[in-house]
């Protein structure tokens, strides 16, 4: 096994433990749902994507892949975003409203991948939707500097700047002498998983700024 397949593999695991520790740990300690399932399914996928590069199953490869869409098209762009809005505008949905949320992406996700129509455009729709999210990344790395975490407002904004560029390398600028896509994946893999790890404790940060603002306001009446 060459090196960069050992590589890509180690970087599989480490999206997938990234996935599962900061997705249960959205779940279970800020109840933020929508967060966490959306990195709980990135994990999934990865899973999946590891065990197809092990074994060879082909049905992992089609799982990983139709997870990969959803991600790229709606879950990242849309359901993270709503889901990291909980500490930019206070917006907390239902559980109803996220398994609506859930329900209909998914839906749409099965459309973009089955349907003909589409699929010449589809490299475009997914970094224009990775460009939106990147957009409010940017606002997101604002808050944290007006909250006066520096430290986060730079890590969030060098993860942003890496995951775009995952964006377009992924369908528009493939990586010279890597056919086999293992370099890309290697570094794909990788800026996901310190995306999740990174904005987990951004998250954190803003939630604190907010309470401590709060109770500033409290204590000032």
């Amino acid at each position: 096994m060459e090196i960069k397949e050992v590589l890509a593999l180690l970087s599989s695991v480490f999206l997938i433990t990234s996935g599962v520790v900061y997705g249960l740990k959205y779940v279970r300690i800020r109840k933020n749902y929508l967060l966490g399932f959306e990195w709980l399914i990135v994990a999934f996928s990865a899973s999946n994507l590891l065990l197809f590069l092990v074994t060879g199953f082909k049905v992992g490869y089609s799982i990983s892949f139709f997870l990969d869409a959803f991600s790229r098209a709606f879950g990242v762009p849309i359901v993270a975003t709503l889901g990291l809005m909980a500490v930019t505008h206070n917006y907390r949905p239902s559980v109803t409203k996220d398994i609506m949320i859930f329900g209909v992406t998914f839906a749409a996700t099965f459309v973009l991948v089955l349907a003909d129509f589409v699929k010449g455009l589809l490299p475009y729709f997914y970094l224009i939707m990775w460009a939106c999210y990147t957009l409010y990344l940017c606002y997101f790395t604002w808050r944290l500097l007006r909250a006066g975490e520096f430290m986060h407002a730079l890590l969030n904004a060098l993860t942003t700047a890496a995951a775009l560029a995952v964006a377009v390398v992924y369908d528009f600028l493939p990586i010279p002498g890597d056919e086999d896509k293992m370099e890309f994946m290697i570094y794909a893999l990788t800026v996901w998983g310190c995306q999740i790890i990174q904005q987990y404790y951004a998250y954190g940060a803003l939630e604190r700024a907010k309470n401590n603002s709060f109770q500033s306001f409290v204590h000032a009446r």
